[in-house]
């Protein structure tokens, strides 16, 4: 029997059209393989194919990579501030603070701390209203000038603020331009430590805005934070320091020593958002050096989990 071959052009239309979709449909099946260079899973059925960007698993874009790379950054960081606890002594690595807001917190005067017609005045407080489990290290006056705390604070890359008193800082401004070009913000603390409430508002303006002028000549910039000594202020106090430019007064909630702590709250524990003073003080005055201080309070902030944070990032 002898088989006859179909013509080509006998074919019905609808099954000549189907014939020539499906040819096609092979050949860019078997262009895109070429294509692929054996990437992709035809050319290599044991390797998967890589995603395509915006789906899941798709390459990390340029947040992921940023947020890598700070990621990375921290580790080194820490890695640096764990060999420079060991160095310095410190009973257990500080804990890294977070990055600090994008806006800062709204202050207010803390409650009992008020003066008659103080809502436009700076205000006074005690803690900065975070849900951080962050604190602030302060130290006042400026008496004791040790290097080694100049050291141990930027290996430890522990921030911290100091209010200053011209009558102890003029003894060397050099110590404190050190300081200021290690990253510290120096604020004022009067010129002569004097009882604020016991002088006369013109008395009270030569202290604060004498000690404003003072920090400007040396330092280059005008402070616009103001501890007052001993913590004690009147409504004097307030409208001076905000007509020289003053715009808050951070007092503190607890006190460092190199053997103790000193609470203000009823717990006697701190709380996110305290600030901690110290002083610029050595072995004469507390029986313990700055960097012995600095071993407390640092076991107090990091056993209790909190980490230190730059106050004017906040204030």
């Amino acid at each position: 029997m002898q088989l006859v071959r179909q013509n080509e052009n006998s074919l019905p239309k609808r099954c000549r059209t189907a014939c020539t979709v499906l040819a096609a449909l092979l050949v860019a099946a078997a262009a895109s393989g070429c294509a692929d260079g054996g990437r992709g899973q035809a050319a290599d059925p044991g390797k998967r194919a890589s995603p395509a960007a915006g789906r899941p698993g798709a390459a990390a874009g340029p947040e992921a990579a940023a947020a890598e790379a700070r990621a990375e950054r921290l580790k080194r960081q820490q890695a640096a501030r764990a060999a420079a606890a060991k160095k310095w002594g410190l009973a257990k690595v500080p804990l890294a603070a977070p990055e600090p807001p994008a806006e800062k917190p709204r202050i207010t005067t803390r409650e009992g701390f008020e003066v008659e017609g103080g809502e436009a005045l700076p205000p006074v407080f005690t803690t900065v209203p975070t849900k951080e489990r962050i604190v602030f290290l302060t130290m006042d006056d400026g008496a004791e000038k040790d290097p080694e705390l100049l050291r141990m604070m930027t290996e430890l890359k522990i921030p911290y603020s100091a209010f200053l008193s011209d009558y102890v800082v003029s003894e060397n401004y050099g110590y404190f331009k050190d300081m200021q070009a290690r990253g510290v913000t120096l604020s004022n603390h009067t010129l002569n430590h004097r009882y604020l409430p016991g002088l006369s508002a013109e008395e009270q303006r030569r202290e604060i805005c004498g000690e404003q002028d003072k920090i400007e000549k040396y330092f280059g910039k005008r402070p616009t934070l103001f501890r007052p000594p001993y913590g004690n202020y009147n409504g004097d106090t307030l409208r001076v320091a905000k007509s020289c430019g003053i715009k808050a007064v951070p007092l503190w909630a607890a006190e460092a020593f190199p053997d103790h702590m000193e609470w203000r709250e009823w717990d006697r524990d701190l709380h996110p958002g305290d600030i901690v003073l110290t002083h610029f003080r050595g072995r004469e005055d507390w029986g313990g050096s700055m960097t012995d201080m600095i071993r407390n309070v640092m076991k107090t902030i990091t056993d209790k989990g909190y980490a230190v944070a730059r106050l004017e990032d906040y204030v």
